[in-house]
């Protein structure tokens, strides 16, 4: 089914919305990853990996924190629920509240929400495959959306691009821990196995936050 959702240029995102997402999934989220957060200590950036060719040429209207749902689709997205959540901080451990985050990723097929991707007949057009929110006072944000997924020459991955004021844009990407592709995946072995760990999230069931659903905790840390 093609996106028959309305684009907006890329250089004038809309503002972002906050949908049901921030909501009670919020809520069981906050109680699952930690309430209050932990006092971090001091930490490494995160390393900086590459944009790739598959960030949107033109934003979707809808770019909130829940890229399961699609305003308008008749279904939700295909793929397992994961719902990332973290906090923005610098490499003090201080939380960087107001940074803005942004997350780009595939399909349950492998196809982005970008025309070089592959056929926009055969995207999923109940996945957003882009999404954004804001940190919090504390630092922290949450995505709700689905498990990566390997793609010919890559293993399953989601790219982030974090702003905040006064700092250099950082772009990176998430990897799954355990994932057998992780060890081939050219990109990921760019990073030095020592910093790698940094980039790595372990996914595991959250019945907590929603049925059926995983949770990871993605910290990034900004120089």
């Amino acid at each position: 089914m093609p996106i028959d959702r309305p684009l907006v240029p890329r250089a004038a995102p809309p503002a972002i919305t906050r949908r049901r997402v921030l909501g009670a999934a919020s809520a069981l989220a906050v109680a699952a990853t930690a309430a209050p957060w932990p006092a971090l200590a001091a930490a490494p950036a995160t390393p900086r990996q590459t944009e790739g060719p598959f960030y949107p040429v033109r934003l979707p209207l809808d770019i909130d924190n829940d890229l399961v749902r699609v305003t308008g689709a008749a279904a939700r997205a295909q793929g397992t629920v994961t719902h990332i959540a973290g906090r923005v901080l610098d490499l003090e451990g201080r939380p960087l509240a107001g940074a803005r985050v942004e997350i780009w990723q595939c399909d349950a097929s492998g196809l982005y929400l970008h025309p070089g991707s592959g056929n926009p007949g055969r995207r999923d057009a109940g996945f957003q495959g882009f999404g954004a929110t804001v940190a919090a006072a504390d630092g922290s944000y949450r995505f709700r959306t689905i498990r990566p997924v390997p793609y010919s020459g890559r293993t399953p991955h989601i790219h982030f691009a974090v702003t905040a004021p006064g700092r250099p844009r950082l772009v990176t990407q998430m990897y799954v821990a355990g994932e057998p592709g992780n060890d081939r995946d050219m990109v990921l072995r760019r990073i030095e196995p020592a910093a790698r760990a940094a980039v790595l999230v372990t996914l595991v069931p959250a019945p907590d936050i929603e049925s059926a659903a995983l949770a990871g905790r993605f910290d990034i840390v900004l120089a």
